[in-house]
């Protein structure tokens, strides 16, 4: 009785059509899901101080337009905007940031 409490637990994966029993480890199971990125929500891709704004808020943008500049070790990084639409901010200038934090998102 006490083997079959310490009997492994099997997982079913799916890899290319094949079906395999697998062991997952902890760091697995309990890894942060993978999450399709929205176009239309911008972040922050390094930690870094909101230096300017370069629409006013709820301003129509055209995709590639400059929405932010980002300072982050001691550079300017310009944030475009990924699609055409209308700005709402989620940070103003001054603003310190980290890392993924959301900056703005475009609605249409």
């Amino acid at each position: 009785m006490a083997q079959e409490e310490n009997k492994p637990e099997y997982s079913s994966v799916l890899i290319d059509g094949v079906k395999y029993e697998t062991l997952l480890t902890k760091k697995y199971r309990e890894r942060i899901v993978y999450t399709e990125p929205d176009p239309t929500k911008a972040t922050a891709f390094i930690p870094g101080t909101i230096v300017k704004l370069h629409v006013s808020k709820n301003k129509k943008v055209k995709k590639g337009d400059i929405v932010i500049t980002l300072e982050a070790m001691k550079m300017m990084n310009k944030v475009l905007s990924p699609v055409d639409g209308e700005v709402i901010f989620h940070v103003k200038k001054n603003d310190i940031v980290s890392k993924n934090q959301l900056l703005f998102e475009i609605v249409e």
